[in-house]
Order: C-alpha cells, then sequence, then structure tokens
C-alpha cells in the first residue's frame, strides 16, 4: 500500500516537475525572444533585410550585370550635359546623400515635374517604376526623364549625337555595346530630333528615315540600360530594426534592448497587428509592389491623378517595355505586363513604396503633400474620402501614444545605403 502510494507520489511528482519545466521553458523562451509568440518571430523574419534575395534578373537588359556597363550608368547617372540646359544630371533629383531622392515635394529640375522623386535604391526588385508604373524596367525608366521638358529636357537625336562625339564615352559605349552608327550625314541623322511635343523636334523625327530612327533608339535604349545596370546595384543595407531581428532569432535581449527602445518595440507589434500596415508593406522590403488609393489629397489646383489606371494605358503603349523592340527579353519573360491587374478600381491608385530610408526621403506621398511622417500616421488614422476613385484604407484607432509609437519604430528602418560595386557617388 505504501509502496503503492510512493509509485503513485512519485509519477505525480514526476507530472509536475514536468509541467513546470515546460512552463519555465515557455517562459525562458518568451523572454528570450520579447515574448514574441512563434508566427509574429516568423514574420520579423519575412521582414528582415537577411530575408532578401539576390537581385532578381533583368531579362529585358542582357547586360543588366555586366560591371562595364554598370561603370558606363554610373558616369551618365551623374554627368549634367546628358540634359537640354547643360545642368541636369540624374542625380540632380536622385541624390545620394538623401537615399537617392531630393527633398522636395515635387521634383524640380529644368521645369517643376507633376510627382514627387522616389528613392531609387532597391528597385531591382519592383517590377513597376514611377508611382503610376507607367515603366516596367530600371533602364526604360530611366529614358523618360532625359526627353520629360520638366526634367532633362533633352531629345534622343542629341543624346546619341553626345555619346558619339564624346571620345570617352564613345569608347566605354563600344567596348559594352559594339560599334556606334556612322552620324556624320546630317540630312539622315539631325543635330536635334525625337518624338516630343515640340512641333520642330518632332517633324525633324517624322522626317526620318524608319530605320534611322531605329538605329537612334537602339543607341537611346543603351543609354538606358547602361544606368540601370549601375542603378539595380543600389540596395538598401541593414537597418536598426534588422539588427534588433537577428538579436530576437539569436535570444540576445542586451542586443534586443540596445537595438530598439521600448516604445519602438511597441511601434513594430503595432506595425504588424492592429495598426494594418503590413498588409501593403511587407517582405523585406516593406512594399508588396502593387498600387493602392489611399484617399490622398491633391494640392489645391492639381486635378486629382488618375495614377495606375493611366500608367497601365502608357507602360502598353511604351516602345521600351518589356515586350518592345529593343527589349531583350522574350514574350515569356514579360509575364508582369501581360498579366497586369486591370481594372476601374486603380483608379487614383499609386504603386506603394518601400518604408526603408524613410527617415531621409520626406516629404513623402506621391506629390509631397505630406511633410513629415507624424502627418502620414495621422491620414491613415482619418482615412479621408477620395477625391477620385475609392479609398482602401479604413481609419486606424490610435491613440496619441500609439501614433509616437508607430512613429519611433519607422524611423529605425533608416541605414546607409549597400555601397554597390562600382561605387554610389559621383565617378
Amino acid at each position: 500500500m505504501i509502496r503503492g502510494e510512493a509509485f503513485r507520489i512519485t509519477i505525480l511528482l514526476a507530472a509536475i516537475g514536468a509541467l513546470a519545466a515546460l512552463v519555465f521553458g515557455e517562459i525562458e523562451s518568451a523572454g528570450r525572444h520579447s515574448a514574441w509568440t512563434a508566427s509574429e518571430l516568423a514574420l520579423l523574419r519575412s521582414l528582415s533585410i537577411d530575408s532578401l534575395p539576390p537581385v532578381p534578373p533583368e531579362p529585358s537588359n542582357a547586360l543588366a550585370d555586366d560591371r562595364r556597363a554598370a561603370k558606363l550608368g554610373q558616369q551618365l547617372f551623374f554627368d549634367p550635359r546628358l540634359s537640354g540646359n547643360g545642368q541636369v544630371a540624374c542625380a540632380t533629383c536622385h541624390q545620394p546623400g538623401r537615399r537617392f531622392t531630393d527633398g522636395l515635394p515635387k521634383a524640380r529640375a529644368i521645369g517643376t515635374a507633376r510627382r514627387n522623386t522616389p528613392s531609387i535604391v532597391g528597385q531591382a526588385y519592383s517590377p513597376w517604376l514611377y508611382w503610376d508604373g507607367r515603366k516596367d524596367s530600371l533602364w526604360s525608366q530611366a529614358l523618360a526623364p532625359l526627353e520629360d521638358p520638366a526634367e532633362h529636357g533633352g531629345n534622343r537625336m542629341a543624346y546619341v549625337r553626345f555619346i558619339a562625339t564624346d571620345p570617352e564615352y564613345r569608347a566605354s559605349y563600344e567596348q559594352v555595346f559594339g560599334r556606334l552608327p556612322d552620324l556624320h550625314d546630317e540630312r539622315r541623322f539631325p543635330p536635334a530630333a525625337g518624338p516630343l511635343p515640340d512641333p520642330a523636334l518632332r517633324a525633324s523625327w517624322l522626317a526620318m528615315n524608319p530605320r534611322d530612327r531605329r538605329t537612334v533608339n537602339e543607341v537611346f535604349a543603351n543609354i538606358g540600360k547602361a544606368i540601370g545596370a549601375y542603378e539595380r546595384r543600389l540596395l538598401p543595407g541593414p537597418s536598426r530594426f534588422d539588427a534588433y531581428v537577428q538579436a530576437v532569432v539569436d535570444g540576445d535581449q542586451a542586443r534586443q534592448r540596445e537595438a530598439l527602445a521600448p516604445a519602438e518595440v511597441a511601434g513594430l507589434r503595432l506595425f504588424i497587428g492592429r495598426a494594418q500596415c503590413i498588409q501593403c508593406h511587407n517582405g523585406p522590403l516593406l512594399t508588396n509592389n502593387e498600387f493602392h488609393n489611399t484617399g490622398i489629397i491633391s494640392y489645391p489646383g492639381d486635378l486629382p491623378d488618375r495614377g495606375r489606371y493611366d500608367g497601365l494605358r502608357q507602360v502598353d503603349e511604351d516602345p521600351f517595355n518589356c515586350l518592345g523592340p529593343y527589349s531583350d527579353a522574350t514574350t515569356d519573360d514579360c509575364s508582369e505586363l501581360r498579366f497586369a491587374r486591370r481594372g476601374p478600381e486603380l483608379i487614383g491608385a499609386v504603386r506603394t513604396p518601400s518604408l526603408r530610408n524613410l527617415q531621409g526621403t520626406a516629404p513623402y506621398m506621391h506629390k509631397g503633400q505630406l511633410p513629415t511622417l507624424a502627418d502620414v500616421i495621422e491620414h491613415y488614422v482619418t482615412a479621408p474620402e477620395a477625391m477620385i476613385g475609392h479609398n482602401e484604407a479604413k481609419p486606424l484607432g490610435l491613440s496619441r501614444t500609439e501614433r509616437d509609437q508607430l512613429e519611433a519604430f519607422l524611423r529605425t528602418l533608416s541605414a546607409p545605403v549597400a555601397m554597390p560595386a562600382v561605387g554610389e557617388s559621383a565617378p
């Protein structure tokens, strides 16, 4: 009897001991990971820069990963001679010291552009460029500002002639792309021409033989492909948030406290939880690369921006798109363009930007309407009706403290740009 009772007591004590070990093990695990659940931890890891895969291939640009092309593209990116007045470079608006933005509500070069300058850091991962997605590759996007009257204000014939007549550029171009065409006959290749609104430039372009126009377009496309080869090397570096995630994964509480303050951790919990930011800002670049209407109000005097709805038509008609004659891709490589989401729900929708390096890229939104991160959060707290289309955002019930916590977390996403092989600054 005593032996039987002792056995039962032994079993009971063993069960209590196992339960205690399990409970204390869970407590220890929770402490090691700051009480993040397994699913939350997996979510945090998915947001970390360590989860960013290698830069995807660019089938429409056969020389996207050619270092010589990138070096040429770097030189072109910082050269103000690649403009109508000789004073505007790509770096005029995409300034390295500002995370490749310009700090202005709307880009300002020869004139004032329609929208805010988005960062190009990490854009090699995006299937769409511009706020409305009217370009589908870095190289084709690089061409548009060169001929925009408000930006570089030049024309493709002049750019091609510039490359051909500058000894250094000619040598670099021919090393990468092969022999340049003979442009000496100005009856065939006038000094300035392009399919532009300017009547004289357009008339000169239309007067050219179609074969000669294609020759010019091929060189012009290659200028974009060189710039794109440089830009795809601009990648975000690890931030304090990334250091925190690694510390959580490693169970190192000291490093967790060193990486993020309690208010910043609280903001992170809001970001992945009740604030619902993660619905659109997910993955290691904190963007779903999609288009959404969030009810951003236009400036007084500006017409409502139709965004992606018009951008789709423009990318479809672009001769420099993935399916166009100057692309190096096959039809099968262009699934993003062929199967792009379409419909009236895209009226007023703009591309979801990456949240990395937010602190250095104000003002915010597609026309720079919101000067500070606090203004951005306040916009989502109120979620006003859209001026055009339908606002997908719903009002967030965040207290003042919670708004401050969310803003504090967003500031932890900034980090220096990862240095590309050819260097990020002017050569």
